[in-house]
């Protein structure tokens, strides 16, 4: 528990202190007032972020983390859970979506077991920092034990500490695990207070009966449970996942760091809700990358109060929405260190 507490000491209230000079320079960039919209917004931002004047995303980092989970014994994903670790494989070889639309944002994937049902053969891209073979059923029970829950958070703060040696700009999650969305979608019913039936969805693209089933699965968990829904380490341990838990903890470093961290998928903002219950500073440091089409992800975002970036009728997860919306902040950044000023570039302003 020390190196979650310590992590959680270091996440600094955002002052605004760079606002006012940041707002300031963006105003007087050759374009009307406010005409680059979002690209402002997301620039400020990240100058709040990293209290640096002239930013630069240089490393773009996604982390991806990949566990399995108990509850697929229910019948209520369209996959077997083999998949995850041949989805592991397809990573490292570079096969996978986010391997592709990292390279097209010059991005590179950390990748990590944090709990997938099988040893992985071992690969020098893969770090195992796996805490179980596959969670419990928490239809049954609980997930994982509370000590568990723990290091599964510091484990995803480790990565994250060790990738930071190596230099990070901009951060990013992702993830891969057969029955995550049923995770997902318990924690985010438990913690935003909205019905099983609003949160959840079809996942990688069950049936009507099987949506119907999955629902039933996720109110007997939460029922049988029980989790405290303003403890982010209760509901992990009881409905949670343990690359769920890996995410919450890179959330929560990059924070840490005053590190942008771009929230990918419906997993991944299951992560942001955990984080944020945890501790609520680190809300400032995330950007919401998309609205995916599960029903619980738009409900996430407007618990947390983030205005996604992109639209795009994704559901793949991994990272790929996260990927992609970096390359629409690294534009924002650009505009603001590379775009001239009415006086530096000899263009007449505005009429008073």
């Amino acid at each position: 528990m020390k190196l979650l507490n310590d992590t959680i000491s270091k996440i600094e209230k955002i002052d605004g202190s760079f606002a006012v000079e940041t707002k300031r320079r963006l105003d007087n960039l050759t374009k009307p007032l406010g005409s680059l919209g979002r690209l402002e917004d997301l620039a400020l931002q990240v100058v709040e972020i990293t209290r640096l004047k002239n930013p630069q995303l240089k490393n773009k980092v996604i982390f991806t983390f990949a566990g399995d989970h108990g509850v697929t014994q229910e019948g209520v994903s369209a996959y077997p859970k083999e998949v995850t670790p041949q989805m592991v494989y397809n990573f490292l070889r570079g096969g996978a979506g986010i391997n592709v639309l990292a390279r097209h944002v010059g991005a590179r994937v950390v990748i990590a077991d944090l709990g997938v049902a099988v040893d992985l053969e071992p690969d020098p891209q893969l770090i195992i920092k796996k805490v179980g073979l596959g969670t419990q059923n928490m239809a049954q029970g609980p997930a994982m034990t509370k000590e568990q829950a723990i290091e599964s958070i510091e484990n995803g703060i480790a990565i994250f500490e060790q990738e930071f040696k190596n230099g990070i700009d901009i951060a990013a999650t992702g993830e891969m695990g057969i029955g995550n969305t049923t995770a997902a979608s318990a924690i985010t019913s438990v913690i935003t207070g909205q019905p099983v039936e609003k949160v959840t969805g079809k996942g990688t693209g069950i049936d009507d009966k099987t949506l119907e089933k999955k629902m039933v699965v996720i109110k007997k968990a939460i029922n049988t449970n029980k989790p405290d829904p303003k403890n982010g380490i209760d509901v992990l341990m009881k409905v949670g996942g343990y690359e769920i838990g890996g995410l919450t903890g890179v959330i929560l470093a990059a924070s840490a760091r005053r590190v942008p961290i771009v929230i990918d998928g419906f997993i991944s903002s299951a992560a942001a809700l955990i984080a944020v219950t945890i501790e609520p500073k680190c809300k400032d440091y995330m950007i919401a990358s998309h609205f995916s089409v599960e029903r619980g992800h738009r409900i996430a975002w407007e618990y947390l109060g983030l205005k996604p970036i992109l639209d795009l009728n994704l559901r793949l997860g991994e990272g790929t929405g996260a990927a992609l919306a970096i390359g629409i902040v690294e534009a924002g950044v650009k505009i603001l260190n590379e775009m001239a000023t009415f006086e530096a570039a000899g263009v007449s302003e505005k009429n008073a």
